[in-house]
């Protein structure tokens, strides 16, 4: 990799359907950043989405025009995208509204769920469980995601849901950067924990493990933040002798 020059990303595309193209191509590349197909670090070029979902670059630019309108994406160049920076006091910031907005409708999803949906809920723990064993960061986000949004779209407020996917927006690309922690484990016991407490119908369990959840993954990403200032200001200070 050239210093200073993101990776380019390697997306999993699919051609789009001719009929309201800049929303179809705002909804797919909404969907690569909230399941972390998109990564810190990568960029996507406006060529490289047009050849994929064989549009114009006009959908494209419109698409990714909103998306950085709403902090999910940041320009590089003129031509390229990637993800913004994310500092300590933007991830507190989101940190404590997800703990706010996430656990009321974790809350309202447990008088909601059905069975079946207990079931899928208990599937996507066992997904992530053998993503981890696996070393398959792509399949355990993507669970992850899954399993957070089944609870979200149960609690049946759009306003609420609407709200969460553009917190998922600003952070949820940053999930990547938690596999080399080690964090993936102790997320799915919480993980475990919330598909228990909803399985029985307790309400505040569930909100106690999602906030935990929460809450673990925010100290790991701060910790990874602050080595990495860290070690970005020593090597400004080595690079000035």
């Amino acid at each position: 990799m050239e210093r200073g020059k993101p990776d380019s990303a390697v997306l999993p595309f699919a051609p789009a359907p001719r009929e309201t193209l800049q929303g179809y191509v705002y909804e797919r590349v909404r969907d690569l950043i909230l399941t972390g197909d998109i990564a810190p670090g990568q960029s996507v070029t406006i060529n490289s989405l047009a050849a994929a979902f064989a549009v114009s670059h006009m959908p494209v630019r419109e698409a990714l025009r909103r998306l950085v309108a709403e902090r999910a994406l940041t320009v590089i160049s003129g031509r390229s995208v990637g993800l913004p920076a994310l500092s300590v006091e933007r991830l507190e910031d989101l940190r404590r509204v997800r703990v706010e907005v996430e656990g009321i409708a974790t809350e309202w999803a447990a008088k909601r769920l059905s069975d079946a949906d207990h079931e899928g809920l208990a599937a996507l723990v066992g997904n992530m469980n053998r993503a981890v064993a696996d070393n398959d960061v792509k399949g355990y986000l993507h669970a992850n995601r899954d399993f957070h949004f089944a609870i979200y779209r149960a609690a049946s407020s759009d306003t609420l849901l609407s709200i969460i996917e553009s917190l998922w927006l600003q952070i949820s690309p940053y999930f990547n950067l938690l596999h080399a922690s080690g964090d993936y484990q102790r997320a799915n016991r919480e993980h475990g924990t919330i598909a228990a407490a909803l399985a029985r119908g307790n309400a505040k369990a569930a909100r106690a493990a999602l906030v935990a959840d929460i809450n673990g993954a925010a100290e790991t990403l701060r910790a990874i933040l602050t080595a990495r200032a860290t070690d970005e200001e020593r090597a400004g200070v080595s690079a000035a002798r």
